[in-house]
C-alpha cells in the first residue's frame, strides 16, 4: 500500500517519489555512513530522519519551513544508497523533491543573490574564468566582503592556470579501437584545464579516438541539485541535442557531470526526451570507467622511485556510479606505485557541487576530516576523478605543512607515461 500522498500532483517524477518513501523500513543502516549525521549526530541529519521529513511534508503533516534546514543541509553524496539492504532510491527523492518546493521557500534577499550569481557564471566557463580573475584580485580585501560569498575566494586557486581549446577531433596513430565523446565539464575547463588534456592525451595513447562536440554545455547537475529543474532541463537538452555523434561511450572526467549525466532520464521523466535521455545516460562512463573497460596498450614505465598514493573516492563516482575498482586498476598498472586505502574512505569531503558554498561550517568540518583521514596515510601523491574533491582536498591541506600535491588520475597517468613520477 501506498503512503498518502498524492503523487499525481508531484509531476512526472511523483512516482519514483512515492516508490523511495515506502521502500525505506527505518533500520537505520544509513547513518554510520551519512557525513551529516556523523557530523550533527542529529536523526533529522539522517538520510532516515530526512526521508520520514520529505513524507511528512508531502502528506501535509509537516511545513516546509520545519524540514527544509535538514533538507539542505544533505550533501546529495548517496552514500546512503550504498549502505541501504532494502534498495531505497534516496536520489529518485532528493531530487524531485528539491525541484518541487523550490518556488515555494523563502529566501533572503542575500541568500538569493548569492544563488543566482553562481548558477549565472559556474555553467558558463567564461563566465566563470572572468569571475575567477576578479576573485583572485579580490583575495587581499577578502575579510572586507560580505560572509557569503568569503567561501567562494577562499576555495579559488592561487592562480589561473592558462586554457587551451581542444580540438573537435583527436585520433591516434593507425586504426582508432574506439571512439568516444567527451564531456568537458565547466568549472573544470577553468580552476584545472589539465585534467581533459591528460585524459585526452591517455585515451588516445591506448587507441581511442576523442571527439569533444564544440557546443556542449553544462551537464546541469549544479542546478538540479539545488532544485533548478528547468535550468538543468535547459542544458540536458543541448547536450542531448549535441551528443549525436555514433560513439562507444559519452566520457566523462569529472565525477560529478557523469553523475549528473546519468540523472538524465529521471530529469527528463514524463517528458518528450525521456527515451533519447535514457539512451544517452547508458553510454555515460567515467574516463577511468572506459579506459579499464577498453585496456591498456601502452603500460606506462616504473616510477623513478617507490610512491605512495591514496586514491581518494568521490561520492558521484562511487555511491552515484558504483564506480570504485577501475581507478585503482590503473593505478596499480603503474609499477612502482604503492596504492594506500584509508579510514572512513566512504565518507563525503564536503565539496558536493555547491555545498562547500551553501554550507560552509559543515563543508569545512567535512574537509578537515578527509585530510586527516588521507594524510594518516603518509602519502606522495593524493589522486582523484573530480574537480570539486580535488579543490576541496587542496583548501583544507593548506593547513598542514608539507602535504602532497592532490591531482586528478588523468594527471597522474600522463605523468607516469612521460616518465615524470
Amino acid at each position: 500500500m501506498r503512503h498518502n500522498i498524492c503523487t499525481d500532483a508531484l509531476g512526472p517524477a511523483g512516482v519514483l517519489m512515492g516508490d523511495a518513501l515506502q521502500a525505506c523500513v527505518h533500520c537505520g543502516f544509513c547513518l554510520p555512513t551519512c557525513p551529516t549525521y556523523k557530523e550533527l549526530n542529529q536523526e533529522m541529519d539522517s538520510p532516515r530522519g530526512r526521508i520520514i521529513l520529505m513524507k511528512e511534508v508531502l502528506e501535509g503533516d509537516l511545513s516546509l519551513e520545519s524540514a527544509l534546514p535538514h533538507i539542505d543541509r544533505c550533501l546529495g553524496c548517496m552514500a546512503c544508497e550504498t549502505s541501504c539492504p532494502s534498495g531505497v532510491e534516496y536520489g529518485n527523492l532528493l531530487g524531485p523533491f528539491r525541484e518541487m518546493v523550490q518556488k515555494q521557500r523563502k529566501r533572503k534577499l542575500g541568500e538569493k543573490l548569492r544563488r543566482k550569481l553562481l548558477l549565472m557564471l559556474l555553467p558558463f566557463p567564461r563566465r566563470f574564468r572572468l569571475a575567477v580573475k576578479l576573485g583572485l584580485m579580490a583575495r587581499r580585501l577578502e575579510n572586507l566582503l560580505p560572509k557569503g560569498l568569503r567561501p567562494m575566494i577562499s576555495l579559488l586557486p592561487p592562480s589561473l592556470a592558462k586554457t587551451t581549446k581542444l580540438p573537435s577531433v583527436i585520433s591516434p596513430k593507425g586504426k582508432p579501437r574506439a571512439r568516444v565523446a567527451l564531456l568537458t565539464g565547466c568549472a573544470q575547463q577553468v580552476l584545472d584545464p589539465s585534467i581533459n588534456q591528460d585524459a585526452v592525451d591517455v585515451l588516445v595513447r591506448n587507441g581511442v579516438e576523442v571527439l569533444v562536440p564544440p557546443d556542449q554545455t553544462c551537464c546541469g547537475a549544479l542546478g538540479w541539485h539545488v532544485g533548478e529543474g528547468d535550468g538543468a532541463r535547459a542544458f540536458a537538452r543541448k547536450n542531448l541535442s549535441v551528443f549525436k555523434e555514433n560513439v562507444d561511450a559519452i566520457v566523462t572526467t569529472a565525477a560529478g557531470c557523469g553523475s549528473g549525466l546519468k540523472e538524465y532520464p529521471l530529469l527528463m521523466k514524463g517528458r518528450p526526451e525521456e527515451d533519447e535521455a535514457q539512451i544517452f545516460s547508458s553510454k555515460v562512463m567515467d574516463f577511468s570507467e572506459f579506459l579499464c573497460r577498453v585496456g591498456l596498450i601502452e603500460t606506462p614505465p616504473p616510477t623513478n622511485s617507490l610512491k605512495r598514493v591514496v586514491y581518494q573516492d568521490a561520492c558521484h563516482l562511487l555511491h552515484a556510479q558504483g564506480v570504485s575498482t577501475s581507478p585503482r586498476k590503473l593505478i596499480q598498472s603503474i609499477s612502482g606505485l604503492e596504492l594506500l586505502e584509508v579510514e572512513e574512505a566512504e565518507i563525503c569531503c564536503g565539496s558536493a557541487g555547491t555545498y562547500n558554498l551553501d554550507q560552509p561550517e559543515i563543508a569545512k568540518d567535512l574537509g578537515n576530516r578527509k585530510v586527516l583521514n588521507l594524510l594518516g596515510a603518509n602519502p606522495n601523491w593524493i589522486v582523484s576523478s573530480n574537480i570539486g574533491c580535488i579543490t576541496q582536498m587542496k583548501l583544507h591541506l593548506q593547513n598542514h605543512q608539507d602535504s602532497p600535491p592532490v591531482i586528478h588520475l588523468a594527471n597522474l597517468l600522463r605523468m607516469a607515461y612521460e616518465g615524470k613520477l
